[in-house]
């Protein structure tokens, strides 16, 4: 059977749920919603965004004139530090209907002063300011000792819910392991202690072999569209070698991981000539007492565009009742990417 053109169903372990792929349905006319189609003409200074510097926020406050990156504490938090400890109510039948408090901690990271910059159009120096600064935070926020887990995150694009088009991502910093996370943990620690090895690494010396769904590689890091991806241009970024953590990073692997992450980006913008949408989230050990063995630092990306800027995918009717479902295969969106200049598109326009 031919896997790129029949329907079938993909495994993916490090949520231990199947994914249906279908093909074939990428030839159906869309008649649906389309998006807007975005191009930047945003300036490099907004006096009305609240995360320029020297601009006000709420609450009277006001960011300092940041040259390189900003990090504060989130001014409309989902997690406080000050909510009160382990106040949990069970009730209904046979206890059904529980709740428990929770403390934690929200903050916001600006990549850059200007406005009008992404990852896509920063210089490797500047993305390697952000990852410093996702370091400094994992450790600052992991070394408090309610926190359990720390979550890197960005929103980038109308499509997946940015309030704001400056550059920016969270972290929101918990007591407890949230589900995602968790799951993936407790699957490669049992693949280690199974098989003694790390499971995303295996799978990446697999993937390097393979070559057909990597996107890029640098001599420390490596982008992925996974076997099992659920979005259409959806991507891991992996290190060459185990590491649970991302202060441990050699300077070396500290550079290629923001160069990666500047070709990943460009790329992206350049599939539909559109600054391309996404969520990333940075996967890594958790920072409280806890121990799993053979966690791999990972960090995935999850576009929502499908056809083009205008066409995205939507996660509804049998992707909320039934199970998660993708049009094209990882294998074609891969080649997709691989193929995509590394030359961002507006640099070429004004070139």
């Amino acid at each position: 059977m031919n896997y790129q053109d029949h329907p079938h169903r993909r495994y993916n372990p490090l949520s231990d749920q199947w994914i249906k792929v279908s093909p074939h349905r990428t030839k159906r006319h869309w008649q649906g919603q389309r998006e807007h189609a975005r191009h930047p003409d945003t300036p490099s200074y907004d006096p009305g965004c609240y995360l320029c510097p020297g601009n006000s926020r709420a609450g009277n406050l006001k960011n300092p004139v940041y040259e390189r990156t900003f990090a504060f504490d989130n001014d409309f938090a989902a997690l406080l530090s000050s909510t009160p400890e382990g106040v949990s109510v069970s009730e209904g039948p046979a206890g059904l209907l529980q709740a428990k408090t929770e403390r934690g901690r929200c903050r916001v990271i600006c990549f850059s002063p200007r406005h009008d910059l992404t990852m896509a159009r920063m210089s490797i120096e500047e993305i390697s300011n952000v990852v410093t600064l996702w370091q400094q935070e994992y450790q600052l926020l992991g070394d408090e000792p309610y926190i359990s887990h720390v979550q890197i995150f960005e929103n980038r694009g109308d499509a997946m819910g940015a309030s704001n088009p400056h550059p920016h991502g969270q972290i929101w910093a918990d007591e407890f392991i949230p589900d995602i996370p968790l799951k993936e943990l407790m699957q490669q620690s049992q693949y280690h202690e199974v098989h003694g090895s790390s499971m995303l690494s295996d799978y990446l010396a697999y993937e390097l072999e393979e070559k057909t769904r990597i996107v890029y590689r640098n001599s420390t890091w490596a982008v992925v569209v996974p076997y099992w991806a659920v979005w259409p241009y959806e991507v891991l970024v992996l290190p060459m070698r185990p590491i649970s953590r991302i202060t441990d990073l050699s300077e070396q692997e500290h550079y290629g991981l923001a160069e990666a992450l500047r070709i990943l980006c460009i790329r992206y913008d350049n599939l539909f000539l559109t600054p391309f949408p996404y969520s990333m989230g940075i996967h890594q050990h958790p920072t409280g007492s806890q121990v799993f063995s053979g966690t791999q630092l990972h960090l995935h990306y999850f576009p929502p565009l499908l056809r083009s800027a205008e066409v995205r995918k939507f996660m509804v009717g049998y992707e909320m009742l039934a199970m998660v479902q993708r049009d094209i295969t990882a294998e074609q969106s891969a080649q997709q990417l691989r193929e995509l200049p590394e030359q961002h598109y507006l640099q070429e326009a004004h070139a």
